[in-house]
Order: structure tokens, then sequence, then C-alpha cells
């Protein structure tokens, strides 16, 4: 009886290229570090990555048109307003101008009583002078347009809010209801320019009057707010005695 012969197979192992452990050889993924041996089988075992989240810009228009719905009126004194502070400043840089440039050896001569150093000094402070009038002159309204370009009106249907200042921003706001009256007032340039001031009378101790100085469309404005006055006015129960 032929005797039975068993044939040791030897393990085939090999190290692990991540932790050099001794593992098997048709190992996939290593017992001491965990890692996968294979990259395909590794991107495979992955949990899918988390869908790109997208950005709804109409949800946010839609919002922002709400927004703007609620304001009845916006804008900010026009740029005509400043017609006569800067016909004022014009005439005043044409004279420092002339000061400064012009020839003043033609009016000045040497007399008896003047002589040619004194004539010099003269019109060295006369230029001078002019240098310094065009220069206040040019600030001043470089002021008066930094004025202009930081206020802002913003009426809405329960406030208005006006906001100012160049180097440091103030905003105030004013409650519907406590307006007692408004007047709209244009002069004939105005109604040429097509700009106006609305006045407000109202009960408010800070600010009894508001002018809303020399808008566009000023009575589109005056509509506006005399319409959102009296609603607030019902809304709130408020009756304004005279």
């Amino acid at each position: 009886m032929p005797g039975s012969t068993k044939t040791k197979q030897k393990t085939k192992k090999k190290k692990c290229p991540f932790c050099a452990e001794t593992i098997l050889a048709e190992a996939v993924k290593c017992r001491f570090c965990c890692e996968f041996l294979d990259p395909r089988i590794k991107w495979a075992s992955a949990p899918p990555a988390a869908p790109p989240q997208t950005f709804n810009r109409d949800a946010e228009d839609d919002d922002e048109a709400q927004d703007d719905d609620d304001t009845l009126y916006w804008g900010r004194p026009s740029v005509f307003a400043l017609i006569r502070p800067m016909t004022g400043c014009a005439i005043l840089l044409f004279i420092a101008i002339g000061m400064a440039f012009y020839p003043l050896d033609r009016i000045f001569k040497p007399t008896g009583q003047l002589t040619v150093a004194h004539v010099n000094a003269i019109i060295g402070y006369i230029k001078i002078t002019g240098f310094g009038l065009a220069a206040t002159t040019l600030l001043f309204a470089a002021y008066k347009i930094a004025v202009l370009k930081s206020t802002s009106y913003e009426v809405s249907p329960d406030r208005i809010e006006w906001t100012r200042g160049i180097f440091s921003r103030k905003i105030d706001n004013l409650d519907m209801f406590r307006i007692i009256d408004l007047k709209l007032h244009r002069s004939l340039v105005d109604c040429i320019l097509g700009i106006g001031t609305v006045t407000l009378v109202t009960k408010d101790k800070s600010d009894p009057t508001f002018d809303f100085v020399k808008v566009r469309d000023p009575r589109c404005l005056y509509d506006a707010v005399k319409k959102a006055s009296l609603d607030a006015d019902r809304k709130q129960g408020v009756i304004h005695i005279e």
C-alpha cells in the first residue's frame, strides 16, 4: 500500500511597501497599516465626492428685488445744486489767476516815492495772494462737491433715511407718521433743469424741518412721501391737529 505523501507548500510572503511589515503575497490590504496595495482598489473603495455646491443667483436676485421694492425713492442732490457756489468759485478763480499771472509791472511803475524794490515787493505780494486765493477757491469747490456726493436720501414706506458725511458717515432717519406737512419749491431755473426742493415739516424735535435739496424728479418724491405719510398715519392711528 503506497504511503501518502503530503506536500508542504510554503506560503509566499512579501513586505508592505508602506510600513515594511511582512504580509501575505496575495494580500490586497496591509493588516498593519491598513493601506491598500492596489491603488485601483483604493480609489474604488473611497467614498464618493460630495457634489459641488451651486450658487443660486436667481434666488439672491429675487431677495434683492424684494428689498428694492420696499424703497420708494433713492437719490442725492443734483449737481445743478452747485450752480450758485460754483459760479462764485469761477469768478474768484478768474480774479486769482489774473492776480497771479497778469503782468502787473504795467500797472505799478516806479515813481518818486515808489522805488523799483517797492514795486517788486508789491507785485510779489499780489501774486502770492492770487495763488493763495486760487488754492482756497479750488479747495472750497472740492469740499462742496464731496459734500454733495456723500449725501443721499432713501424713502421707504415707514421712514426716511439720509446719509451724509465725508470722513465719518452719519445716518439719520425720520418716521413717516411724524410728518405734519410737506412743500415743494421750484424756481424757474429749477423747472428748466428738472430739479426741486421738497421741505418736510415734522414733529421731530431734533429735525423740525427737513429738506430734500435740489433733487431730480421732485414731484415723484413729493407724491411718494405724501402717500407714505398718509398710510403711516392710518396704520399708527395718528391724527395731526393744526
